[in-house]
Parts: structure tokens; C-alpha cells; sequence
């Protein structure tokens, strides 16, 4: 009885890790179709200090908001009028440059990747916290206050994901994804402050791609009711 009982169990997780690798599929698929089934390479260039994207003369302290920050660290966005170019450039693919010390996240799987990334923050943030101060000061300086290091679009934050000692001020995964993306990122690249939250948006725009991608449309001076549908989230809150 026992024994048929733990294969009941067996075939039961196998079931269940079908159907949770069918909507991983679904998700990134439907990001796909709404480019109208093409691929969405080489969006971007990648920040940082192999990058070619300019972005010394960003002060991240003066942003207050998401669209501040967008239109703050993607200066390509100027002059783009084209609802579709504006698309492809917002939504990355591929896997960055800093994916081999982030656990091997890749925009091609976001869903996974937001999952590694939330509970990664966890043990990243007592590591940092306790054996890195000045690393852990400059994570608070960005995540505690409003520059779009947050899951607004599915809990309704605002653009503020994590308070004054440093923690998520979410349950959701997204929130403690992008906490960990930040710190991550300034623990082991050499990014200045307006190249992590450039790579801080490119996710963001992952997890909630239609939300990003309007704010990017209004930056640009386009009207966002010419956008396709996109989904509106990117995994489970």
C-alpha cells in the first residue's frame, strides 16, 4: 500500500513539473507572438563596462519614478517614433554578459530566472549585509527609494521595492527578483549605479512587458494605444 502510494507521489511531481515547464513555454511564447512570431535578438547592447551605452552623466539619486528611470538610462529611446522599433528594443532576449555569477539567468527563460533570482536574494542579502557594509549601503541607497527597482505593475508598490534596512516590502517573486538582480550586480560587476538599473529595467520589462513597454512609449513621444497586446506579467506573483 505504501508502495503504491509513493508512486502515486512520484507521478503526481512528475505531472507537476510538466505542466509548470508547458507555462514557462507559454509565457515566453506569447511574448514572441506578440512581435508577430519573430524573434526579438540583439536588442540590446549590453551596459556596463564592456558596453557602449553612455551613461556617466546619470545622477540615479534624482530619479523619482519608473518612467524617469527609463527614459533616464535608455537614451536610445530619443527620436525612436516607430511603435514596433520601440518594442524590440524593450524586450531583450539572450543571455547577458553577467549570467555565469547570477546563476546562469538568461532572458530566454525569465521565468526560471525570477525564481533563482527571489530566492537567491535571501542568502545574498545576509552575506552582503554582514560581510560587505558599503556594498549593502549603496543597495538601500537605490532599492528603498523610488527608482523603479520594484513588482509595481502586479502589487502596486509604486516604484519603491524594498525599505529602509533593505528588505522586500513584497511577498511576490518579482519584488525580491529585482532586489537581487540590484545587489547581485553590485557585488560582482563593476556597473555604476545607472548601468545596474539599466539592467534592473530590462527585466522589469521581462516580467511585465506591456506596462514597460508603454512607459517606454510615452518616453519616446509615442502613443501607446498603437501598442500590440502583450501579456501584462511574465510569471506568478
Amino acid at each position: 500500500m505504501t508502495e503504491k502510494k509513493n508512486e502515486n507521489i512520484f507521478m503526481f511531481a512528475i505531472m507537476l513539473a510538466a505542466v509548470l515547464l508547458i507555462f514557462n513555454q507559454v509565457q515566453i511564447s506569447a511574448i514572441s507572438e506578440a512581435f508577430g512570431g519573430e524573434s526579438v535578438s540583439g536588442a540590446f547592447t549590453y551596459s556596463g563596462s564592456s558596453g557602449s551605452v553612455e551613461l556617466s552623466s546619470v545622477d540615479v539619486t534624482t530619479i523619482t519614478s519608473t518612467p524617469m528611470a527609463v527614459a533616464s538610462v535608455f537614451p536610445e529611446l530619443n527620436g525612436m517614433k516607430d511603435s514596433n522599433e520601440i518594442m524590440n528594443f524593450m524586450v531583450p532576449s539572450g543571455t547577458p554578459e553577467y549570467s555565469e555569477v547570477m546563476g546562469g539567468i538568461t532572458f530566454d527563460d525569465p521565468v526560471s530566472s525570477m525564481e533563482y533570482l527571489a530566492k537567491w536574494f535571501r542568502s545574498l542579502s545576509q552575506e552582503v549585509r554582514a560581510n560587505d557594509m558599503d556594498t549593502w549601503k549603496r543597495y538601500v541607497a537605490m532599492a528603498s527609494e523610488p527608482r523603479g527597482v520594484s513588482c509595481e505593475y502586479c502589487c502596486g508598490l509604486g516604484a519603491t521595492g524594498a525599505d529602509k534596512n533593505g528588505n522586500s516590502v513584497c511577498g511576490c517573486k518579482h519584488n525580491p527578483a529585482l532586489l537581487g538582480l540590484t545587489l547581485g550586480l553590485m557585488k560582482n560587476t563593476d556597473y555604476t549605479d545607472a548601468e545596474v538599473l539599466r539592467e534592473v529595467m530590462k527585466w522589469k520589462t521581462m516580467f511585465f512587458p506591456k506596462n514597460m513597454v508603454e512607459v517606454a512609449m510615452q518616453v519616446a513621444g509615442t502613443d501607446p494605444s498603437e501598442l500590440q497586446e502583450l501579456p501584462g506579467m511574465v510569471g506568478g506573483c
